[in-house]
């Protein structure tokens, strides 16, 4: 006899599944990658994170507060341990040979965008596209400002000349790292961009001190 007062029980809905936020971040890089920040759609979004519209929104607020923190990953997964490389190293020409030697492997990485997508979303995204333009532009300077830092120390340890123009120095250097990131963009090989980073040591050698 079935007791009438016995309810069924409710079915489970099942765990939802696994969601890898950096691996989607990686994917969603590639899109902006290949198609610019403006131009890539949230529907080309989805279609390469493995998600809807509903759960990136969940999950990143909008397509900029997404785009910002994929680059971030990217900066963080593959320069953060670089730029700190080159900051910690005593002699300053090791230190901007190795960097500019390990970017070129980095803009030629396979498991990520080819090119910086900071310098490379600069000439996409347009002075309306909401936080993104300021974000990146801080970003960029930040390239600059860690290059000076470290040629204003050599100067301070006597590896380079007194009155050496740290500024420029540094820009020249940057924008030497921003075209190797464009040449990365098309398809420049990793043994191309080698031999155009070995030009940053080059650039640097009418500032080194006598004694150097």
């Amino acid at each position: 006899m079935t007791d009438s007062t016995s309810r069924p029980v409710p079915r489970s809905k099942g765990r939802p599944r696994t969601f890898d936020r950096d691996q989607a971040l990686l994917r969603a890089l590639t899109v902006f990658w290949k198609r610019g920040y403006e131009p890539a759609s949230v529907t080309e979004l989805c279609a390469a994170m493995g998600i809807n519209p509903p759960s990136l929104y969940a999950a990143f607020g909008n397509k900029a507060k997404l785009f910002l923190e994929a680059v971030e990953h990217y900066e963080t997964t593959f320069w953060d341990a670089t730029w700190e490389r080159m900051d910690s190293e005593p002699d300053v020409v090791r230190a901007i040979r190795d960097f500019f030697h390990t970017s070129a492997s980095i803009l030629t990485e396979p498991l990520a965008p080819c090119g910086c997508m900071v310098v490379l979303a600069a000439v996409n995204v347009s002075d309306d596209a909401g936080e993104v333009p300021a974000a990146l532009k801080a970003l960029r300077q930040e390239g600059r400002d860690c290059l000076q830092q470290r040629l204003d120390r050599a100067v301070d340890d006597g590896q380079l000349k007194p009155g050496t123009d740290t500024r420029i120095l540094a820009s020249a250097l940057n924008t030497l790292l921003e075209g190797m990131s464009l040449q990365a963009h098309d398809a420049a090989s990793r043994e191309d961009l080698e031999g155009i980073a070995a030009t940053a040591v080059a650039m640097l050698t009418p500032a080194l001190a006598e004694s150097q």
